[in-house]
């Protein structure tokens, strides 16, 4: 399979070095990409890049993936307009090891593959350079003027915001350099890979291999960048009021990661499929046919949703987020309500009215009437609970409230706190007990 021809026709390619596709013809290649652990969690901007060092191994070639225990330490200029804050040894070794154990779903880490992947972190080497080691062994091969030509650096200094641009922050490009530097001599690391804005880095990269060889010898590295991913209506991809859609069950419940797919827009979810799943191009193309024909089915959606939730969650989250997913629209059982953990939950029923009773009432075992129109105010009064329950207009926990008699006690109660009343089809409230 060839690696490039695959990434373009996913719309995965934004420059690319000359001689690139041919290196990946001719030889097994190994080609790295750097991810900064600025958390202890993927968030699903840095699938872009995972996405293509996970192509890369399925056509052969060996992925390696550079944890910047170093170089979070500084802090990449590109694309902000702010240095952020940095970060000591101990959240950086956290943050790392988090990571690791997240691309391991997708990256194959393990056996005795020629081109099974490979973790590094450049803290490894960086932390042998002295300052005076670095700038006289690094630096001098690298001018002024060529650093300051690059579009990170430039946008920086003539941005409108003016905020200038720090000395550390102005020698990332020789320090991510370095890392290529370090893995060209000890993996034969041939390619770095990354988002567009990381261009200006990496060609800094395969220009300090060039001029570092020894006498003689004829290196050469190349670089590949994909384009940043960007929604059809302009808004920041993966970004939602609540913030970063995260990897982390702990911090993005799989149902809202499952929800954040399920609920992209047909352009995107066609641009999409192609970049965050491992689909063919005719089964992309059979989907975006069958996707045209009705769009109402939301083909795209669901095959999308599918496919990176179970990469990234597995089939069981994915299996429980479908079914939580069907609970507002009265297709769930009560069995299917009780099996869903508290997050799922909470998150299935944000924003919908709540109630707080106390959990000693229920215990005791409480009249439905009184629970809807007197310990809460569902209703405004007993008569019209009464009335609405004999017309089978009320359920609890999804099933329809037999007659004004029913006594609700703790066994109703859901992850032993919370009861879910419905007025109507569409009404819902989460009353709390506690």
């Amino acid at each position: 399979m060839n690696f490039v021809e695959e990434l373009k026709w996913r719309g995965m390619v934004h420059d690319m070095m000359p001689g690139t596709e041919e290196l990946l013809q001719k030889e097994m290649t190994s080609a790295y990409v750097g991810i900064d652990p600025t958390a202890d969690s993927l968030h699903i901007g840095h699938l872009v890049s995972v996405m293509m060092l996970k192509h890369l191994q399925v056509c052969g070639h060996r992925p390696i993936v550079l944890v910047g225990g170093a170089t979070g330490m500084i802090g990449d200029p590109s694309g902000k307009s702010d240095e952020r804050n940095l970060l000591d040894e101990e959240t950086l070794q956290k943050n790392q090891d988090g990571l690791k154990a997240q691309l391991s779903r997708f990256l194959d880490f393990e056996g005795d593959a020629e081109n099974k992947a490979l973790m590094v972190n450049n803290y490894d080497w960086m932390k042998e350079f002295s300052f005076l080691g670095f700038i006289r062994d690094i630096g001098k091969h690298i001018t002024v003027n060529y650093m300051m030509a690059k579009d990170s650096v430039k946008k920086r200094i003539t941005g409108e915001a003016n905020s200038g641009l720090s000395f550390t922050e102005f020698t990332y490009q020789l320090v991510q350099g370095t890392d290529f530097y370090h893995l060209y001599n000890t993996y034969n690391c041939k390619l770095q890979m990354g988002g567009s804005d990381q261009w200006g880095n990496i060609t800094t990269g395969t220009e300090l291999i060039r001029r570092m060889a020894k006498e003689g010898e004829e290196a050469k590295a190349y670089a590949l960048t994909c384009p940043l991913i960007t929604k059809a209506d302009g808004g920041k991809f993966g970004k939602t009021e609540s913030g970063n859609i995260w990897l982390d069950p702990a911090r993005t419940s799989p149902y809202k990661f499952y929800q954040f797919w399920l609920n992209t827009s047909d352009a995107d979810a066609e641009k999409y499929i192609k970049i965050f799943t491992l689909l063919s191009q005719e089964e992309v193309s059979n989907l975006a046919k069958e996707h045209a024909e009705a769009p109402h089915a939301r083909a795209l959606q669901k095959r999308l949703a599918e496919e990176i939730t179970v990469m990234v969650h597995g089939r069981e989250a994915y299996d429980a987020s479908v079914e939580a997913s069907q609970i507002l629209f009265g297709k769930a059982t009560t069995d299917a309500l009780k099996k869903i953990d508290e997050d799922t939950f909470l998150a299935v029923f944000e924003g919908v009215p709540t109630h707080t009773v106390a959990k000693a009432d229920i215990e005791a075992g409480l009249n439905i009437v009184e629970l809807l129109a007197t310990n809460t105010n569902i209703f405004p009064s007993k008569g019209e609970a009464r009335k609405t329950i004999k017309g089978g207009g009320v359920s609890l926990n999804k099933e329809k409230v037999a007659n004004a008699d029913v006594v609700v006690n703790a066994d109703a109660l859901l992850n032993n706190k919370y009861l879910l009343a419905q007025k109507g089809k569409k009404n819902y409230f989460v009353i709390i007990a506690e």
